[in-house]
């Protein structure tokens, strides 16, 4: 990329962060011709909301230089990598839109290079093989406060080593019993440059290379590595690494490599109230309190996709947070009001009653039924109308009944009128109810000259419901979410570490009235359920004619976004 190109960039408008500015300047002094960026998980769980701002961040600034874009996995450490896990990496990243093309890569494809590079160092005199147990190598570090002590195998010769090493390749040594460290300064202040560990030796097959090695790098000299194998430029990760960035400049450093990448750290996204830690989630998967990584209460990809959450939503939200030096934390309500702005757009608004109450229409021809034409979305006419059947009996909320209602309490109840949602005024003339005193039926009149809603002579009504025909309303399922952590306590208990769960995080409603268009939506649809919230067909658990809907988010925010 040209100094024209930056300067077109720049002239864009609009704040840079800080990020850009260092690209910019690279690219101005002819550091590198072009960006390559990647995204390198290490695929031991899923992913999470925090994740997606690496995705989103690593994959827009590859679009913005016009450069390119990697998915890496880091799979070096065959105790943890599954690959239901991979899977559910290339479909997460696919679903937020980072385009990889065909840059899908592996550190193990790398193992054989990673290796000559090791052997390259240990002729350098820049690595030993070291005998030392884990507990002695920790012992020897030393603390920040102290300077650590030399290996005892710090000054074995370079034919030693490369002996030694071969024997680790080989399969004779033991778990545990050596390892290849780095040769750099034992009395840094950095402890990772205390003779960090290159390579160690598992006797353990891997998912892609089988039996074919026995020993693994260590993810400070493979990350490096592999990005320098790929062509990386700009390695932008969060900034528990900043720590680490010595180590990753004297890898590249040390393996003579013409056009190193340089790495950038940036500030993680934290969200409160939630939770993003993989050992947290396992044991919330493993203890059955949720059902899998991707049960719509957490937020991982996964999950944020199955209770509704869209690409959009995502991106936007990321784009609010921004991208900073300063760890911060983000306001859940801040993720909710960036799906209600996307969905608002998008998302038919029909009719459901969660918890029904039958009604009927007393003065109603029996057997007859008339169809209602209502708007899809009042706001984007584009969506088009829809034809609603209407007849004698109806359901309508529970919560929208009341005997003995308080003052200004709008809806029906008994001598009262109100408008049934694009349909006719009713008015409340009696109940049925059961042995045990519970209203099980309102009994109402209407007015035929009210159809559509409005009155010919001028009367107003203050409430407006919703409602079903009873003949053609279809039964579904609806879960409500509420977050899977107690908002009024810490995230984790300061006694024992563990979550303060809500106990209330999940409610299921198996007897829910939907229009009847409603029973043949297709996975992932979405839909405003008019005063109930925005709801997303179950990808998971979804059946023909008989959906499951996830309430992604209620209509109702407290978030308010900041003035510029």
């Amino acid at each position: 990329m040209g100094e024209n190109n930056i300067e077109q960039l720049q002239d864009k408008g609009g704040s840079r962060n800080f990020i850009e500015h260092e690209i910019d300047r690279d690219l101005k002094e002819g550091v590198y011709e072009g960006v390559v960026t990647r995204f390198p998980p290490e695929p031991n769980g899923f992913l999470h909301i925090g994740h997606a701002k690496s995705i989103l961040l690593n994959y827009g600034l590859a679009q913005e230089y016009g450069g390119k874009f990697n998915l890496r996995f880091d799979d070096t450490n065959p105790t943890k990598e599954k690959s239901e896990f991979m899977d559910s990496i290339i479909s997460d990243v696919q679903w937020l839109g980072a385009d990889y093309e065909d840059r899908l890569f592996y550190a193990s494809d790398y193992f054989e290079q990673m290796r000559d590079e090791a052997v390259k160092l240990i002729r350098k005199g820049k690595a030993y093989v070291s005998t030392l147990t884990a507990d002695e190598i920790r012992e020897y570090r030393g603390t920040l406060t102290e300077p650590g002590k030399p290996d005892p195998d710090r000054d074995r010769s370079v034919e030693d080593n490369l002996r030694m090493f071969e024997e680790m390749q080989s399969g004779s040594v033991p778990d545990g019993a050596m390892t290849l460290r780095a040769r750099i300064d034992m009395a840094s202040p950095n402890i990772n440059m205390r003779d960090p560990i290159l390579y160690r030796v598992a006797h353990i097959s891997h998912a892609r290379t089988g039996d074919r090695w026995c020993i693994y790098p260590m993810y400070d000299f493979a990350h490096p590595l592999e990005d320098a194998f790929e062509g990386v430029t700009h390695s932008i990760c969060t900034l528990e690494f900043e720590d680490h960035r010595p180590l990753y400049d004297w890898v590249v450093r040390e393996c003579g490599f013409a056009h190193p990448p340089r790495q950038i750290e940036f500030a993680k996204l934290y969200l409160d109230h939630v939770v993003t830690g993989k050992r947290y989630i396992k044991k919330l998967v493993d203890d059955g309190i949720v059902d899998g990584w991707d049960d719509p209460r957490l937020v991982t990809i996964a999950a944020l996709r199955r209770r509704g959450y869209t690409p959009d939503s995502i991106r936007r939200f990321v784009d609010l947070c921004g991208v900073s030096k300063a760890n911060s934390v983000a306001d859940d309500a801040m993720l909710e009001y960036c799906i209600r702005e996307d969905l608002k757009e998008k998302a038919p608004r029909m009719m459901a009653v969660l918890r029904p109450l039958r009604l009927v229409i007393d003065n109603y021809p029996e057997g007859q039924t008339e169809e209602m034409e209502i708007e899809n979305n009042k706001d984007v006419p584009e969506l088009g109308v829809r034809r609603v059947p209407f007849g004698r009996e109806l359901y309508i909320e529970r919560e929208d009944f009341m005997e003995e209602p308080p003052k200004k309490y709008f809806r029906l109840f008994p001598g009262n009128e109100v408008r049934l949602m694009n349909a006719y005024y009713v008015r409340c003339v009696g109940v049925d109810k059961d042995e045990n005193g519970e209203v099980t039926a309102v009994h109402c009149t209407y007015d035929p000259e009210t159809r559509g809603g409005d009155s010919p002579d001028g009367r107003k009504v203050k409430g407006t419901i919703h409602w079903v025909s009873a003949a053609q309303a279809a039964t579904c399922t609806v879960r409500l979410y509420e977050n899977i952590i107690d908002e009024d306590k810490p995230v984790y208990n300061e006694e024992d570490g563990s979550l303060n769960l809500n106990p209330n995080s999940l409610e299921v409603l198996p007897d829910v009235k939907v229009e009847p268009a409603l029973a043949a939506v297709h996975p992932e649809d979405k839909f405003q359920f008019v005063r109930n919230g925005f709801f997303c067909a179950d990808r998971k658990d979804w059946k023909d004619g008989a959906p499951v809907f996830n309430r992604i988010v209620s209509l109702k925010s407290s978030f308010v976004l900041p003035k510029e």
